[in-house]
């Protein structure tokens, strides 16, 4: 089998983008602003329904198993090697993220916080950028709005927002209230990945001067 062009570089980007979006989420949960859209979605169900019965972690592969079910049938190409990793690691790499961030400062005051939060919000869209750009798979959330903007040409930017917004809804209805981060990523995170995308992870993989081409 034929290994896609750079692929020693799209697995390093890959791997990077799934650890540092989790590592993300951790920052969020300590900033005490709101997580991100679809951390509001999944923790909202778990906190309503899951939080006395199973870890978050454990309720977190579950959930993703059963989003990825869904993607086989429409979004079956954006599935690979970071679909599984992200499945799997993105809810324990969450605790510990916030063990070690409570462990080194804890009783953080609100500008140590705010600091978390422009973490956070830098680091999940540049994750995101990197396992997206990669494509050896995205997370089985990331593959919803990839999947209606082709097929709809609608821009990206507008179908991440719309899907972030109904997350945060759904998250808020269970009980997990929006925060300032959760409003941020809901408007922002799509023109964030798509600068990215641009100013970063496409020129690294395909260098300066083949990125549109690749496009």
């Amino acid at each position: 089998m034929k290994l896609p062009e750079n692929f020693q570089k799209r697995v390093a980007m890959t791997t990077l983008g799934v650890i540092f979006c989790a590592i993300a989420v951790g920052f969020f949960k300590c900033s005490q602003f709101g997580v991100d859209p679809f951390q509001c979605f999944a923790q909202g169900i778990w906190g309503r329904f899951f939080a006395n019965t199973a870890s978050y972690g454990t309720y977190y592969i579950v959930l993703s198993a059963l989003m990825l079910v869904i993607d086989l049938f429409i979004a079956r190409s954006y599935m690979g090697v970071a679909t599984l990793v992200n499945m799997f690691l993105t809810g324990y790499i969450v605790d510990f993220t916030c063990w070690v961030i409570n462990a080194l400062c804890p009783n953080a005051n609100l500008p140590v916080r705010i600091v978390f939060l422009i973490i956070a919000v830098l680091v999940m869209c540049f994750a995101s950028s990197l396992y997206m750009t990669s494509n050896l798979g995205v997370s089985v959330y990331d593959a919803i709005p990839i999947v209606i903007s082709g097929k709809s040409k609608i821009p990206f930017r507008f179908v991440r927002i719309s899907c972030d917004l109904i997350c945060v809804i759904v998250g808020t209805l269970t009980g997990l209230l929006p925060g300032a981060g959760t409003l941020i990523t809901a408007f922002f995170m799509g023109p964030l990945i798509e600068f990215f995308n641009h100013r970063f992870s496409e020129p690294f993989l395909f260098g300066k001067g083949q990125a549109a081409v690749h496009k």
